[in-house]
C-alpha cells in the first residue's frame, strides 16, 4: 500500500473541500501543497492527515488559506502551549470572549475545552 492509499481519507477531504493543489508521493513521503478558501477548511485537511499515527514521519504539507474566515476579514491565531479560548480572547480583545471564538470556529473546534498546540483559529 502506497502513501496515497494510506492517506486516501485526507486526500478525499482535500478534494471535497476543493483544495487547489495536489498530494504527490515521492522519496517515501507524501507532499500536500495547496490552498483552501478558509482556515477552517485547511484545519479540516490537517485533522484528516492526523488520523494516521505516522503522519509526522510521512507527510510534508503546505496548506494555506487564501480567503477570509467566515465573517470576513477575521484575524487568525496559532494556539500555543497553555492557551485556552478565554486567555486568547482576553489577550486579543475579542468581543464576546471565548464563546465568540468558539462560535466562529465551530467547524474545527467541537469542544471549547479541547484545542491543541499548532491549531489555527479565527479571532
Amino acid at each position: 500500500m502506497g502513501l496515497r492509499d494510506k492517506y486516501s481519507y485526507a486526500i478525499q477531504t482535500a478534494k471535497d473541500l476543493r483544495m487547489q493543489g495536489s498530494a504527490d508521493e515521492r522519496d517515501g513521503k507524501l507532499y500536500f501543497h495547496g490552498t483552501t478558501n478558509t482556515q477552517a477548511e485547511a484545519n479540516k485537511i490537517w485533522d484528516a492527515i492526523k488520523t494516521v499515527p505516522d503522519w509526522q514521519k510521512e507527510i510534508v504539507a503546505d496548506i494555506k488559506a487564501t480567503g477570509a474566515a467566515a465573517g470576513g476579514g477575521a484575524d487568525t491565531y496559532t494556539v500555543k502551549a497553555g492557551d485556552t479560548l478565554s486567555k486568547i480572547a482576553a489577550s486579543h480583545g475579542v468581543n464576546g470572549g471565548w464563546r465568540a471564538i468558539w462560535a466562529g470556529n465551530r467547524s474545527t473546534i467541537a469542544n471549547p475545552d479541547l484545542i491543541f498546540v499548532g491549531q489555527r483559529i479565527s479571532l
